[in-house]
């Protein structure tokens, strides 16, 4: 395992609780010191890791997806015909077919791998989405099987089960080179759209007592409220939260740990409200604008996060700019 972050340490952990040998790599001294406590072999540079691991070797890659190029660089000279890289960050599909076509010539296997889980993956297990070469993946079948949920959750209902059916394992070979990354990289898409829902929706609650701030912002340059007596709640979120842990239809694994984040604080003070992107939510928009597939909502919740970060704060005052020239509106301060 080169890569020792939030989840390949646990990843590595896993797969040694079920008995597997790992050797582990990173640039972080403690981090190799970690690895090695929980009976991993821990290394001090690529050389090293390469010459712990017996031939054909499995070497495991997780790190952001910008720096992978610069790390399979580095091992290619010292991999052998037969070796096999895995990619289990979030690379781009198109770099996954690149790359696989590149160590193809020199007799190196390369499967790409979305790995769903995060932090939670140690004790639950991770979503695994495989691409690359079937026989590779098979070859590998034993560690995705650890890493993966193993049937913890029951397959769906009316599901017709074969002895060769991973899905309901949690970990599944989608395809040729590019096809695990491609399936992660819509996963994340629709992640992005279910986060913006549970965010706008418990917005929506958190502002339902409009009609008891109405008169208090009223102004020439503000519609009114039209029915003040209709928004005059003040909900319990993380109540609600809470409850539609238990037995509703949009519960999920989202939900607990917003619920979670509530329970410590209902106000949400620590946070700032700035929402990053790493990349999936766009390729995932850029994907559907290439095949002409209509994705509004994965869309949308791209762009909050983009306006979460202030960047339409021009556009806005070109509004506010506008709305002066015309008609003589001032901005309402505050």
């Amino acid at each position: 395992m080169i890569g020792l972050g939030r989840m390949g340490a646990y990843m590595v952990r896993r797969l040694i609780e079920d008995g597997h040998e790992c050797v582990a790599y990173d640039q972080s001294t403690p981090a190799v010191q970690a690895a090695a406590a929980v009976g991993a072999i821990g290394v001090s540079s690529a050389v090293d890791l390469i010459a712990q691991l017996p031939a054909p070797r499995a070497v495991w890659i997780m790190v952001p997806a910008a720096a992978v190029d610069a790390v399979i660089t580095r091992l290619r000279p010292l991999l052998s015909p037969g070796d096999t890289l895995v990619d289990g960050g979030n690379s781009h599909y198109s770099d996954d077919i690149r790359r696989a076509d590149e160590l193809r010539s020199g007799g190196i296997h390369y499967l790409d791998v979305g790995t769903s889980g995060g932090v939670l993956g140690l004790e639950q297990g991770y979503c695994l989405m495989v691409g690359g070469e079937q026989s590779t993946f098979e070859k590998l079948e034993p560690i995705f099987a650890t890493l993966s949920p193993g049937g913890r959750i029951p397959p769906a209902v009316g599901r017709a089960r074969t002895a060769a059916d991973t899905a309901p394992m949690g970990y599944l070979y989608c395809g040729p080179s590019g096809a695990g990354h491609f399936v992660k990289m819509v996963h994340n898409g629709i992640e992005y759209g279910v986060m913006a829902a549970y965010a706008e929706g418990l917005s929506v609650l958190q502002n339902a007592d409009a009609g008891l701030r109405a008169a208090h912002s009223a102004d020439a340059e503000t519609t009114p409220l039209e029915h003040p007596r209709r928004f005059q709640y003040r909900f319990d979120l993380p109540a609600i939260t809470e409850v539609w842990r238990h037995g509703s239809i949009i519960s999920s694994r989202l939900l607990d740990l917003t619920a979670r984040a509530l329970a410590s604080d209902s106000t949400l003070s620590n946070f700032s409200g700035r929402v990053s992107d790493s990349g999936e939510g766009r390729w995932t928009v850029q994907a559907a604008i290439d095949m002409g597939v209509p994705a509004n909502v994965l869309s949308a919740a791209l762009y909050a996060r983009f306006t979460s970060r202030g960047t339409g704060e021009f556009a806005d005052k070109v509004l506010s700019a506008m709305r002066l020239g015309f008609g003589g509106h001032e901005e309402r301060k505050g």
